[in-house]
């Protein structure tokens, strides 16, 4: 029997769903139901379902990086989305992202049956017989580098936005809706640098940006861009650029006196 979880924020869809269909005529069984997609992506990590029914526009819920994550990390699993939302670029940008069924609400039961039947269909033409969903090398190839870019470019967005505070591996994958291990993969992968590098390289970035200013005490500026230990700032400034603020800021100095 192939695993089914549905997440609504409206009881009455999830029970509806749950109790009108016939899943054991399509050789499914619902396993969980949430009404959040907080909740919701826990437990698809932890039951790994085959099948997922989900809104994505339930508060503070990015449904596309949500749809995103889960076919990242279970490039197996099927997903037909219900939702109000009537955009025909957002639509079509879920699609993209690998989503069998775009459902506008209200749904009719006939729709959702098409949607189940095809999603079945899918994972049988994958040779997907058992309740565990297993990643397939070859699907997560795929599914691929739509997924993982969208990911990816979501991820290190976040990190320029949020690059001056503590920002740990931990937040960025929460908000990306995956987990740390597989970000990590993913911006190994496309970036060719682990989460530290990336974030250091974004803080030296903008403290190149900051030295510009005379007004601005070095100690300030490191402070600025994220780093509380001075003597971190200085090493990694010095790592990345091969030398140190200091000099670095008496060079501009130097190049605008001569121009």
């Amino acid at each position: 029997m192939y695993k089914v979880v549905i997440i609504d924020d409206e009881p009455i869809i999830v029970e509806g769903i749950s109790r009108m269909i016939p899943w054991d005529k399509f050789g499914c069984r619902i396993v969980a139901t949430a009404n959040d997609g907080i909740e919701g992506t826990e437990i698809i990590r932890k039951l790994k379902p085959n099948i997922l029914f989900s809104d994505i526009a339930m508060p503070g819920l990015d449904g596309l990086s949500m749809v995103a994550g889960i076919k990242s990390e279970f490039p197996n699993t099927e997903i037909s989305i219900l939702t109000g939302y009537r955009d025909f670029d957002y639509a079509q940008k879920a699609i993209r992202l690998g989503v069998a069924r775009y459902l506008l609400k209200p749904s009719n039961m006939d729709e959702i049956k098409e949607a189940i039947e095809a999603m079945v269909g899918n994972l049988t033409a994958k040779n997907i017989v058992s309740e565990d969903t297993e990643t397939n090398p070859t699907e997560e190839c795929k599914q691929s580098n739509t997924v993982s870019s969208f990911i990816v470019n979501n991820a290190v967005k976040y990190i320029e936005q949020n690059y001056a505070h503590k920002l740990t591996l931990s937040e960025v994958a929460e908000k990306t809706y995956i987990s740390q291990w597989h970000l990590s993969k993913l911006l190994n992968r496309h970036m060719g640098q682990n989460f530290s590098e990336i974030l250091n390289h974004i803080r030296i970035r903008e403290a190149r940006k900051l030295l510009k200013d005379p007004s601005l005490r070095i100690g300030d500026i490191a402070e600025r861009v994220g780093f509380i230990d001075m003597a971190h700032f200085s090493r990694v400034f010095k790592k990345i650029l091969g030398t140190s603020a200091n000099e670095y800021r008496n060079k501009i100095v130097s190049r605008e006196i001569n121009t």
